[in-house]
Order: C-alpha cells, then structure tokens, then sequence
C-alpha cells in the first residue's frame, strides 16, 4: 500500500512514538518544506524543554524554512489557506497549538469555532500538507478542570482534521498502522515526455515514470482521480515500430512505474548519500505498518489444496501417464489460488528491472548495452516484448542505480538497499492492485550474473568459477579472458568480505547491488500480496536466495520455468527446493525463457480446469466443457467389488492406489 496521489495527512501518535520522524521522513523529498512550528518558548529555565525544541530543529534540512504561530493560533489557519499547490507544509504539532489556544493570554476565544475553521483550511488547501498531533483519551480522564480542556479541545481538533484529511496514520512505538482510507489510493499518473494522446512516445524516449506523493500534481476538485488497474496503466498506447508488418502481433502494453525514479547512485564514497529518494520508498512500509527485516512472518500457499488438485488429475479423461512434470504447475497453481481446480493466469505482468554493475563483474559486457536492451522493450521491440505481446502481458520496465565494483567497496550505501526493497515490495503490491495473477522477474544488466554468482558464493558457499556461466560476445564467440575477469573479481570481493556479516542486508549491500535488492523486494511485496511469480536467470534467483533469510515463505510463491543452462540457477534451484519444469537452454536474456514456456503451463491448467472424468470413473466422454453434456446416454457408476481384496479390472494385477485403470 502506498500513499501516493494524497495530499492532506495527519499522524497521529503518543509521546516519544517516533510520529514526528515518521512525519518528516514523509516530506523529506520535497525540494523546500515549511516547518509550521506551533508550540511555545515555554520557561526559560525549563532545560529539558528547550533540548526537546533544539533536537526538532536540529533535524530539519538546511533548505526548510521555519514558521512560528505560537503568538496567535488563529496564524496556522492562515498559513494553510495561503499555501499554494507547489508548496509542501509540515504542521508539527496541534498538541502544541491547542495550548496556545487555551492559554489565558488568548481568552475569550472560540475554541469550536478556531477548531472547524482550521478543519475547513485543510480541506480546502491545495498545498501538500502533513500534520502531526498527539493521541489522547487512551488513559483516564484528568482530575483537573485545565487538563480536562486540553484533552477535549484536542480530541475534537484531532477528529476534525481527521476527517478533513485524504489519510490518517497511527504511530505506536515507531511502528506505523494506516487508519485512513482502508484500501490504498492509487497514483496520479502523468504522461510519458515526448508524447500526445495521438502519438506513441518516441522510440528512443528516455524512461518515464509516474510523480512520487511529494511531488504529485493535485487533481482540480471535479476531477476524478483514476482507479483501480487504469491507475497504473500510465503510458499510452504504443505507436507500431517502422520494421514490424501488419500481420505482426498486438505490442504489449508497457507501464511505467507509479512510484519516484531510482536515479543514478552518488558520486561519492560515503554511504548515504545517493540521491534515492528514501522516504517516498518507505511509504508502502509506513501505510501497512511492516518493516523489512529478517523473520517476517507472510503468508504461505494452501497446503491441502495443491496436493487435492495433484489427485484430481488421476481422475480427469488424460490419455496416458498425464500432464507428467507439468503436474507441478497444476498442484502450485492450486496451492497459490487456494482452490483444487486452478484456472489459467490470465492478468501477467513482466517487470524488468536494468540495473548495470561496475568493475571487473562487467568484464566483456558491450558498453550501454542493457540500456539498449530496455528502451528496445520500451518500444515494444526485441525478443521480451514479442514474446510479452504474444502472451497478453503488461511490460514494466524499472530503473535500478549502477552497483559499485564489488571488489574494491560495498555495492550500494545500507539505506539505499532499504530504500530498493521497498520500492520492489511498492512495485508487487501495485500490481496486484492492478489485478495482476502472475509476475515474471526478469533483469537486464552488466554484470548481473556475475553479482549474483557472488551472493550465491555468500548464501550456498559456491565457488564463484562453478556458478559462472560462459562470457559470450556479440558474436557468438566465448571470452574465456572476461570470464576469468569476472572470477577474479567475484574471489576478491568475497575475500573484502570475508568478516563481513552474512545478513541478507548486508550481503545485498556488499555484493548484490541495487537489481538483486530491488527484485528481493519484489519477491516480498509479491509473497505479502500471495501473487506468484515466474523466476527466470540469476538475479531472481539470487533474489530467492537472499529472501530466505527475510521471510522464508516468498521462495514457495516461486516457480522456476527452465534453468537456461546456467549453473548458478541450477544450484540456486536445488537450494531452494525449485524443480525446473522444462530444459529449453534458451539464451535470450532474463525473463524470455519463461514467457516462451507460459503457454505451456497455461494449456496444463486449461486441460486441468475444463477436462471431465475418466468414464470408468462416472465421467462422460461427451461431455463439452462449453457446452454442456450433449450425449443421451446414463450416468455410469462403477459397481462396489463383491467382496475383499483388490478390484481387478481384465487382469489379474490389482490397480495401483491412485492411478486409472485404463
């Protein structure tokens, strides 16, 4: 859940619970914020009271400005009237603005009056606005005629603000649970630069995204904002490439991702200071509440109902030994949608994440080469987008910050690895907001295979040359010289590392980067959401790999399609208990091999879906699943044997237990 295209919010939250942090996270990337300051100096001599003001301010950036309104609280009702719509507000906090409301100094006043006035600014402002408040009426009723106004003054501002506001949120002791809407608000998309209505957008566009929450345009009030799958529908439609005929099939829809860019990583050494923005990525984390760390407790698949659906099979009218492998699609389809009579995927979304690696894991990789690979699935060209056109699936590509050579410092800075899993768990959850039945994980990226070689390396104790595939040039020729490159780059940061925690955090920070953090998010938002999806190539299964560690159900919403000859998937798989269901051996990039076998796995599950009974077993074979039964003749029931022992059937070898007699 996200909290994009909402732009009036209240947190709300007991002393010391973290709401004014939380609160100031949510505004952090916005390029200026106005601190709107409420409470009072209060006694000079109170020390305590004036270290609690100085840590406030000494949180607030540089480029925030600061406003004080303790000398006249009807000044805040006049600050959020005035406020324009490019302006971000941060009210902290109306505890402090009810006691200067009371204070003697202000009397006479209209408390009711103050309050609904400051109700009606917020619901009428077109600023972004954030605003903090104390939770009261949780302990006993003051005995104090003062206290008893202070908690009923701000009961009421609490209520009414509340209600004025697009989103509420509760924070008890750091943690965040979402009060206001129930169900999440989907984001204002904006359109693709370089593009119109009548036009698709240009084939060498550059990759666009929908506006973050912070820096979301506010829809006019008769303005309907779009929901549920239109909402992250955000590109139009596709313009047909020059090269391809009129009899070539449908492009597929290419989405952008309603959620902030992932720009390059920073310049500097120091951790911290890439240039993500952060907070906007904790947005799905703050609005349910979850935070990403080791042991999370997720849902896992039915345990009755694959094997229910597995069984099944034996009494459907199947010629021979069956779906054979391919029973392993029906029992997890079954197990992931709950029901022993699965139904084709018919939603699917393809991400593709492109995210380089630096240093000698690159070696031999053609320079801009994945950044080609996505603006071709951009424009609806190249192999993912034909084979994603032929099979009716979304295309989504995402941007993940060039990695750091691995073997002289850490991939990626310890908060940008947050900030990657949760805008992986943010990208899984939009799509099953969407609707979506089923995810491809695929990646494109210099050195992704050799990054994930080495969090294999880190997670299954693999020697870096076993799990490193062959270095294949544009044409066609193996470069022994850039494999070794790429070995030797993997052993030494293995050997930077080795006193390095092993956590999953800290093995996507040192050696994964931001493609493998970024698709172990997925993994959790997908497993969190029960959306299966389809692994295909190294950094899905590094991704599996590490979420283990995070929550160990997200590897049993996992499918693993073909292993594509690649050793660091094979033994990822056999670790992760992933039986592969075909052996294609095709080599056309992460996420290709699962599309090409999708139809496979879909004509399983439409015969397991449609297909009657076995007429030994009281089916009819004639019987048309769309039509209904046609023939005239009875229903057959097997007759009960006369007596003990096993049924025979034209022999005198008993019938196996589960199987047909044919």
């Amino acid at each position: 859940m996200s909290v994009d295209g909402w732009h009036t919010l209240l947190v709300l939250g007991g002393i010391r619970s973290g709401k004014s942090e939380i609160a100031e996270s949510l505004v952090a990337d916005a390029p200026t914020v106005r601190y709107v300051a409420t409470a009072p100096a209060g006694d000079p001599e109170d020390i305590e009271w004036a270290a609690r003001l100085a840590t406030h301010r000494a949180r607030r950036p540089g480029s925030w400005t600061t406003e004080e309104t303790a000398a006249n609280p009807g000044r805040l009702v006049e600050v959020i009237a005035a406020a324009g719509p490019n302006e971000t507000l941060l009210v902290d906090d109306l505890g402090g603005w009810v006691t200067v409301l009371l204070d003697p100094a202000h009397q006479p006043a209209d408390d009711t009056a103050t309050i609904a006035e400051l109700a009606a600014a917020v619901r009428s402002s077109t600023a972004r606005l954030v605003l903090v408040s104390p939770e009261v009426g949780l302990s006993l009723v003051p005995t104090t005629p003062l206290g008893r106004a202070f908690t009923d003054a701000l009961g009421a501002a609490n209520r009414a603000v509340a209600d004025a506001c697009d989103a509420v949120a509760l924070v008890v002791a750091g943690q965040t649970t979402w009060l206001k809407p129930a169900a999440p608000a989907p984001a204002h998309a904006v359109p693709p630069a370089g593009t119109s209505p009548e036009a698709g957008p240009s084939r060498d566009a550059a990759p666009q995204v929908a506006t973050s929450w912070a820096t979301a345009p506010r829809p006019a009030p008769d303005q309907a904002a779009p929901t549920g799958a239109a909402a992250s529908r955000t590109a139009p439609a596709q313009a047909v490439p020059a090269d391809l005929g009129a009899g070539d099939v449908t492009l597929p829809e290419v989405l952008t991702p309603a959620a902030a860019p992932l720009p390059a990583p920073a310049t500097s050494d120091e951790p911290g200071t890439g240039d993500w923005a952060a907070p906007t990525m904790a947005l799905p984390m703050i609005a349910t509440g979850l935070v990403i760390q080791p042991g999370m407790e997720l849902p896992m698949p039915d345990d009755y109902t694959g094997p229910q659906a597995v069984d099944r099979l034996a009494t459907l009218d199947l010629p021979g030994a069956g779906l054979g492998v391919l029973e392993q699609v029906v029992g997890f389809a079954a197990a992931t949608q709950g029901t022993s009579m699965p139904r084709p995927w018919d939603s699917v979304r393809v991400l593709l994440i492109q995210g380089d690696h630096e240093g000698g894991v690159s070696a031999g990789a053609p320079a801009g080469e994945s950044a080609r690979r996505a603006r071709q699935a951009r424009a609806g060209r190249g192999a993912l987008a034909r084979l994603a056109a032929e099979n009716h699936a979304d295309l989504q590509i995402v941007e993940a910050p060039t990695s750091a050579p691995i073997e002289d410092r850490p991939a990626l800075p310890g908060d940008e690895v947050e900030a990657a899993l949760r805008y992986g768990w943010r990208l899984a959850e939009q799509a099953a907001d969407a609707g979506v039945q089923l995810l491809v994980l695929a990646a494109c990226g210099a050195g992704a295979e050799a990054a994930a070689a080495a969090v294999l390396a880190a997670t299954a104790g693999a020697e870096p040359p076993t799990v490193l595939g062959r270095v294949i040039t544009e044409q066609g020729e193996i470069d022994d010289t850039a494999w070794m490159v790429r070995c030797a780059a993997v052993r030494d940061a293995l050997h930077r590392t080795r006193r390095s925690s092993r956590e999953a955090k800290d093995i996507l920070a040192e050696l994964g980067g931001g493609d493998i953090a970024l698709a172990t998010g997925v993994l959790l938002g997908a497993t969190a959401r029960k959306v299966p999806v389809l692994l295909d190539g190294p950094v899905g299964t590094a991704a599996a790999m590490v979420s283990r560690d995070l929550a160990g159900q997200a590897r049993h919403w996992c499918l693993l399609p073909d292993h594509g000859g690649r050793p660091g998937v094979r033994l990822a798989a056999d670790v992760l208990g992933l039986t592969p269901l075909v052996d294609l051996r095709l080599d056309l990039g992460e996420g290709a091999t699962a599309l090409a076998a999708l139809p496979l796995l879909r004509s399983a599950l439409t015969l397991a879906a449609t297909l009657p009974a076995h007429p030994s077993l009281g089916g009819d074979d004639s019987y048309d699943s769309d039509a209904g039964r046609t023939g005239d003749e009875p229903d057959f029931a097997e007759p009960e044997p006369a007596g003990p022992g096993p049924t025979t059937i034209g022999s005198d070898e008993p019938v196996s237990p589960g199987r047909r007699a044919d």
